[in-house]
């Protein structure tokens, strides 16, 4: 991990600051709109407005990198998000947010796909699965960052607008000074949504089921904040304790995902996000509830992700990974487009806890849909499947096949060394059986030869 860190720096510490201008100003704006007296609906207009770029921004930014190149493509795109961050308190209004949010939602799409392929280009083969899970954790971390820094200014003011566009401009610097080459970007052949579906009927539902989800959760969750009078400091705790949760539950939920049918998995995990969040609308627990119940959401909500793409991937050849993968991304951004919509309408209806509302009904459809589909489809032994793979929502297809490849490579060398010592163990024994039974043979040869030298006997030829 060392080396990975050593030879990549520059493009992780960019990304690291990309996600801390990107994680401020999706919960600010939740904050900043209901000082402003923007309504519920018209702040999820604007949430739903960067999904609707970032959607665009996946199908078309790979076409400009092949006219342009990396380079011109990064720092176009990250100069309009500086700038686009300054605007969002020059001009307090919500249609011009929603433009806007369009315009960065599309830009970071570009910067993702880019800095993906980027580092993917540079890895080696043996060093790629540790580049592109430091790459996510540092997304992570960044994210995590930015509601921290939430707390040093005024939602009001200009500080925290100005803050964010800094580090992104900052972001740059590092990744367009470095020595290392831009890459050549590979085109993905595409799989029509027909196929995919034909492939993983589970993996297309639970898609787009769950890109309501994390819509709701990291683009409505400050908006929720404001609506129910939280403070600055306890949404951004809110926030946070969703992408930590995320973090942490990815690695126990992809040990057992490796270990038993994955649609028992997802079933499992649905039901207890349904439940949890249902029971969280009829009772709107104390705030340190809150926080738990958004650790454990995220905890749900980022593994599942990943758990689907693997179960997709169960059935499909290695060379349809990167294809399956840009259809499954295309399908959870349309789901993405509807969450804040629906998220909204439903605070408006209910009240506040509509959002809790949302998120159980999403969570309880996938957990039907998929006790649905085990009726439909025998399960697959887990010998047979796939290894899981740590992935994070706003992944590209360059990035989803290349950790899918690297943990499947890891697993078969795990299973290889596990053989080997197993055949190692083996030979040992029966090594240690073969010189018992010559101890043994030798020990009943001395004693019938003492017991014929007492007696007189002349010894017997062996």
């Amino acid at each position: 991990m060392f080396t990975v860190i050593r030879h990549s720096w520059p493009l992780l510490l960019g990304i690291m600051l990309l996600m801390v201008g990107n994680g401020i100003q999706g919960t600010l704006l939740g904050i900043r709109g209901n000082i402003e007296g923007f309504g519920t609906y018209h702040m999820s207009i604007v949430m739903s407005a960067y999904f609707v770029g970032f959607l665009f921004g996946s199908r078309l930014t790979p076409e400009m990198i092949r006219k342009v190149g990396h380079v011109r493509v990064f720092a176009a795109l990250g100069s309009l998000i500086s700038a686009v961050l300054i605007l969002y308190a020059a001009a307090p209004d919500w249609v011009a947010w929603a433009v806007m949010r369009v315009v960065i939602g599309f830009c970071f799409s570009g910067v993702y796909i880019t800095a993906e392929s980027w580092l993917n280009a540079s890895a080696t083969n043996e060093t790629r699965g540790q580049t592109l899970s430091a790459y996510m954790i540092m997304q992570m971390v960044g994210i995590i960052a930015a509601q921290i820094l939430l707390n040093v200014g005024d939602p009001g003011g200009y500080l925290l607008f100005v803050i964010p566009s800094v580090l992104v401009s900052l972001a740059f610097t590092p990744i367009l000074l470095s020595a290392s080459p831009a890459p050549v970007f590979a085109t993905t052949k595409r799989m029509s949504f027909k196929e995919l579906f034909r492939a993983s009927p589970l993996g297309c539902v639970g898609m787009f089921l769950m890109g309501g989800v994390f819509s709701a959760l990291f683009g409505m969750a400050s908006v929720w904040g404001g609506m129910a009078g939280l403070t600055v400091s306890e949404i951004s705790i809110f926030v946070a304790a969703i992408y930590v949760g995320g973090l942490v539950c990815q690695y126990p939920i992809g040990w057992m995902s490796d270990r038993m049918d994955r649609r028992l998995l997802i079933l499992i995990l649905g039901a207890v996000g349904g439940v949890l969040m249902l029971m969280v609308t009829l009772l709107q627990p104390h705030f340190v509830v809150l926080v738990i119940v958004a650790a454990v959401g995220g905890g749900i909500a980022n593994p599942v992700y990943s758990l689907l793409v693997a179960y997709t991937n169960d059935f499909l050849d290695s060379s349809d990974m990167a294809s399956a993968s840009a259809g499954l991304l295309f399908i959870n951004g349309l789901g993405a487009i509807t969450g804040p919509l629906t998220t909204g309408w439903l605070m408006e209806v209910v009240g506040p806890f509509g959002f809790f509302l949302y998120l159980g009904v999403l969570n309880a459809l996938i957990a039907v849909y998929a006790a649905w589909r085990m009726t439909r489809r025998p399960s697959m032994d887990s010998s047979e499947t796939g290894a899981f793979a740590v992935l994070s929502p706003s992944a590209s297809p360059i990035a989803v096949e290349a950790v899918l490849e690297a943990a499947q490579e890891e697993a078969h060398s795990a299973e290889e060394a596990a053989l080997e010592a197993e055949g190692a163990a083996t030979a040992a024994a029966a090594a240690d059986a073969d010189a018992g039974s010559s101890a043994g043979s030798s020990a009943q040869t001395d004693e019938t030869h003492a017991d014929e030298t007492q007696s007189g006997e002349p010894p017997r030829a062996g």
